[in-house]
């Protein structure tokens, strides 16, 4: 574990208006800079994880530039490690925003059920007229020049665009709000009582952290050390092969990677090292890392027997949830769960969480939360105020008002859960194999929606879709760096808010900019062509072939909970017990499918350092590791720059 700066030390450290400054111009640059890097560029997408590429870029040619500029003509003029703890934590929440986390989904969902209605799918008369007009944009020559762009050269119709823009933005600030809240009252359970080890955040602190009694070094430390640069080299050497190979057709890329497929090829093994995970596995505990590929593993092989049984669930329950023969089964199992995650999660906190009720109620008012970036009371009643807000929003969008609790529910369930793994288990990327709109379908049915419902259920996939970047991820990274600091630290509330209105507001402005000046349509097909007509061809499908609730579906979700609780009641009852739970819980997810093997191969390697050289090994290692994770970053965000300079278009370095 990385040392932690005493009271004394952290007290003279105050997150400061200077911090907040600079924290949101970078805030604005990566609002600006992922969808043009994305959309135009087309080049490394330092936006497409939940452990924020753009924002660790970023830290890292701070450190090297401005701090060194800074610190060189005059010391106290360098930022302070609280400073730089507040700029990273609005940067990796900024990051979380533009393309896959809001921006990048919301805009051609509000608009693709209009560009790409057409007589064969019949959206005009069996969508449009259920649609909540209120949440879309509507205007034929609006939606026309934002896929084609615009001839004349009028720029954005903000008057079409603003109104459900800044109802659309509302909505995000309650859901956010629930998620700030939530997470600041888990932080001290998961902090200070459970003492996960938070890997993401463990780089970030190494790379600002000073030597104990010298304060503000005009080169962090880090940056000394030869084991790290020898540890970033290896990415950056990689990666820069497969960058040159897109430039000289001469030089041959590098990707080791091989497929073994199994079971009469139903299912494929990848083999593949991703430097990510390679590194950040290094640091979270060996048994977590054992059951991680070994429950992986151990889910394909109960996928393979499925098929090959005829073990099946033939659910269609939309996208970015299971499909085919066992893939609903995969995301019911995954939800149940994640359930049951949550509530021992939660059961294990239960005397905090009876303190924070009373402190809200002012029945305690010896708890201390100064630590907290909200008061309890604040925070409380912030997760009630926003979940009303949320549920009162998706009521008027045309769900029943008696299953918008299911969908807000599954969601925590979703996003806490989640967020609990990366805490512990520091995956950077991890998702789900069912998001709410599938789950509620499977559940209730479509009948018990009714037709309008069903068309705002696809919707939700706006908010609750593709869950590759989610803001529990960086707000859970951001409780445990903000435990770093003790001055004014509920300033980092603000900066948190800040960081989210510029990168919502920004991001959705420069995908505009693209669209209108360019043609959505010659931006990025995915985003602006599949993804657009996700909400309707959904809502489509499943009107023309209502479902009821599916019992089977029920019984998979109860499985996999009653598995997840024998494995947590094992994890609690038994020392010698060696699997633990979370490896079960998120081995259906498809982003294990890519850095299953990264994982196993880390595990290994500690394992012997731990075997024959003991803690002090391990601990001298730690830098080699540190740096190949940030050498995936750095080389990621340097040859994206350097494209955008040469006008290269699609040279992506895979980030996850």
């Amino acid at each position: 574990m990385l040392s932690t700066p005493s009271r004394a030390q952290t007290a003279s450290q105050p997150v400061t208006l200077r911090g907040l400054a600079v924290g949101a111009v970078m805030c604005a640059v990566i609002a600006v800079g992922i969808p043009y890097g994305a959309m135009v560029i087309q080049g490394t997408r330092l936006g497409l994880s939940s452990c924020t590429p753009a924002a660790f870029f970023l830290l890292f040619v701070l450190l090297l530039t401005v701090q060194v500029v800074l610190g060189a003509v005059r010391r106290t003029w360098a930022l302070s490690r609280a400073e730089l703890i507040t700029v990273f934590i609005m940067m990796a929440v900024a990051t979380a925003i533009p393309t896959r986390g809001v921006t990048g989904m919301l805009l051609p969902m509000m608009t693709g059920t209009f560009y790409y209605a057409t007589p064969e799918n019949e959206w005009a008369t069996l969508i449009h007229p259920l649609l909540s007009d209120w949440m879309v944009v509507y205007h034929p020559t609006a939606v026309k020049e934002f896929y084609e762009g615009t001839t004349s050269g009028s720029g954005i119709p903000l008057d079409v665009w603003a109104p459900p823009l800044l109802r659309w933005f509302s909505f995000f600030a309650g859901f956010w709000l629930v998620l700030v809240c939530a997470m600041v009252i888990l932080r001290r359970p998961w902090v200070e009582h459970e003492r996960l080890v938070f890997p993401l955040a463990q780089l970030s602190l190494a790379m600002i952290e000073d030597r104990r009694g010298d304060r503000g070094e005009i080169l962090k430390p880090f940056f000394k050390s030869p084991v790290m640069w020898c540890g970033m080299a290896v990415p950056l050497i990689l990666g820069s092969v497969n960058a040159l190979s897109h430039y000289f057709h001469f030089i041959s890329p590098i990707n080791p990677a091989a497929s073994v497929p199994l079971f009469r090829d139903s299912v494929i093994l990848r083999l593949r090292i991703n430097y990510l995970m390679f590194g950040f596995a290094y640091f979270i505990n060996s048994g977590i890392a054992f059951s991680l590929w070994f429950f992986y593993l151990l889910n394909t092989l109960q996928e393979g027997l499925f098929r090959i049984v005829g073990i099946h669930n033939a659910e269609e329950l939309g996208p970015w949830t299971g499909s085919g023969p066992v893939g609903a089964i995969m995301g019911h199992q995954m939800m149940g769960a994640l359930f049951v995650l949550v509530f021992f999660s939660l059961w294990t906190a239960r005397g905090h969480l009876k303190q924070v009720v009373r402190k809200a109620l002012g029945r305690a008012p010896e708890v201390d939360d100064s630590r907290e970036i909200l008061s309890y009371r604040g925070a409380l009643g912030g997760f009630a105020a926003g979940v009303l807000f949320m549920g009162y929003w998706l009521w008027k969008s045309g769900i029943p008002p008696h299953i918008v609790p299911l969908f807000i529910l599954s969601a925590l369930v979703i996003l806490i859960g989640l967020a609990r793994v990366i805490a512990e288990a520091g995956m950077p990327t991890v998702t789900p194999e069912m998001v709410p709109a599938g789950f509620v379908v499977s559940g209730v049915g479509v009948p018990a929606l009714g037709m309008q419902g069903m068309v705002a259920t696809g919707y939700t996939l706006a908010w609750m879709g593709d869950l590759l970047v989610f803001m529990t991820a960086p707000l859970a990274n951001a409780m445990r760096l903000g435990s770093e600091a003790t001055a004014r630290r509920r300033w980092l509330a603000v900066a948190i808010a800040v960081a989210m209105a510029v990168g919502l507001v920004l991001s959705a402005w420069m995908l505009l900019h693209l669209a209108y000046r360019d043609g959505a349509l010659n931006l990025h097909r995915q985003y602006f062509g599949g993804f657009a007509q996700y909400p309707s061809s959904f809502a489509a499908q499943k009107l023309a072939t209502p479902t009821g609730p599916n019992l089977i579906g029920w019984l998979w979700t109860a499985g996999g909970g009653g598995v997840m609780a024998l494995l947590m009641t094992a994890r609690h009852r038994f020392v010698w017990w060696p699997l633990h739970p979370l490896g079960f819980a998120v081995s259906p997810g498809w982003a294990l499918n890519n850095i299953w093997f990264s994982i196993f191969l880390a595990w290994l390697i500690k394992v012997v350092v731990l075997k024959y050289g003991g803690p002090g090994l391990y601990r001298s290692t730690r830098p080699f590791f540190l740096g190949i994770v940030l050498g995936q970053f750095v080389v990621g965000g340097l040859w994206l720059v350097i494209d955008g300079f040469t006008g290269t278009v699609g040279n992506s370095i895979p980030v996850y």
